[in-house]
């Protein structure tokens, strides 16, 4: 089978190939895993984490990729609960404890980082972490919603946010417009404030929805109940805190942050940015029930997902885009040509 893989790791502000494309055997599924033929590999910004060494994989070569959607191959000793055929989706999440904190749990095993993840066109995975994808979703669409979409659920309920209370979304990429829609859905008196660098994104912001949408640095017209962090640095985090209100909580949605500019916490004032007890909590990966909520509810709401497509052989090119220019919606690869767009 074709595979993208990553041999080691490197900055993509000097590397423009992390990953080479080979030939590796059809991997065989093990007891209670299925085989599937991957279709379409979102591109995730973990995935930037991973080969620039901030989350790195435990050994090497492997092939990168979490938002998955294929079919069913075949169905390893066991595995009785999907069919061959089966559209199914696969997320950050492999394999865990199966418990409900099964994303804290040191079991937790990583798609694309500790196992062999979607970048390939073929994978194997535990029935129990393969998911049907609603139909109402094309192959491409449907790949964001597995990781970008499933964690800002997950982020979206930590705010603990009531119906008419105010959201702050800081970044504006493949997670964040995803959650807009969804908040829109869950919280419809709920005004929504999104922050982003790129006037573009501000302005994409407001067509889907955002009663307001300004630079990182603004400050909105009122104080904000609960704010998203989706961003990879540190600067959003202090503008964020000064725009939480008393008793604001900001929910940092990131598997890592990069430190090129880890000298904006030097700026935290303890009265302007934490005090009246705001608070700080964190997403930790992401769960088997985040997932299977999730689905049926996006396609209950019908959130879109935009997306720009890339071949396999281009996943470089979708990574150093990822990494190098402002995004709108999600970047997917199409390891299937004959697959439904």
């Amino acid at each position: 089978m074709k595979a993208m893989i990553l041999r080691r790791t490197c900055s993509l502000n000097d590397c423009d190939e992390p990953l080479d494309c080979v030939d590796l055997p059809i991997p065989e599924p093990q007891e209670g895993e299925v085989l599937l033929r991957v279709s379409a590999c979102g591109v995730c910004h973990t995935e930037l984490d991973e080969i620039e060494g901030r989350t790195p994989p435990p050994s090497y070569p492997i092939v990168p990729g979490h938002e998955v959607v294929a079919r069913v191959e075949r169905c390893g000793r066991d595995a009785t609960k999907l069919a061959e055929g089966q559209r199914v989706g696969v997320g950050w999440i492999h394999s865990s404890s199966g418990d409900e904190f099964e994303n804290l749990n040191p079991e937790f095993c990583a798609t694309g980082r500790d196992v062999n993840g979607g970048y390939a066109e073929f994978m194997t995975v535990l029935e129990n972490y393969a998911y049907p994808i609603p139909d109402v979703y094309s192959d491409v669409e449907a790949a964001p919603l597995l990781c970008a979409g499933a964690v800002g659920y997950r982020a979206l309920k930590l705010t603990n946010l009531r119906d008419g209370q105010r959201l702050g979304l800081t970044g504006f990429g493949g997670s964040a417009h995803i959650v807009l829609q969804l908040a829109r859905h869950q919280f419809p008196n709920s005004p929504v404030f999104v922050f982003a660098r790129d006037p573009a994104a501000q302005e994409f912001a407001k067509q889907l929805g955002a009663d307001w949408a300004g630079d990182t640095t603004d400050r909105p017209p009122e104080q904000l109940d609960a704010i998203i962090d989706t961003t990879p640095v540190w600067k959003p985090i202090v503008e964020a805190l000064a725009c939480l209100a008393p008793n604001g909580r900001l929910v940092v949605n990131a598997i890592r942050k990069e430190n090129d500019d880890i000298e904006e916490l030097t700026r935290l004032s303890y009265p302007e940015h934490l005090w009246m007890e705001r608070e700080i909590k964190t997403v930790a990966n992401v769960t088997q029930f985040d997932i299977r909520e999730f689905l049926p509810l996006a396609a209950e709401i019908t959130i879109r997902s935009e997306v720009q497509l890339y071949s396999l052989e281009d996943a470089n090119k979708a990574l150093i885009d990822l990494k190098r220019k402002p995004v709108r919606g999600a970047k997917v690869l199409v390891i299937d040509g004959s697959l439904r767009t």
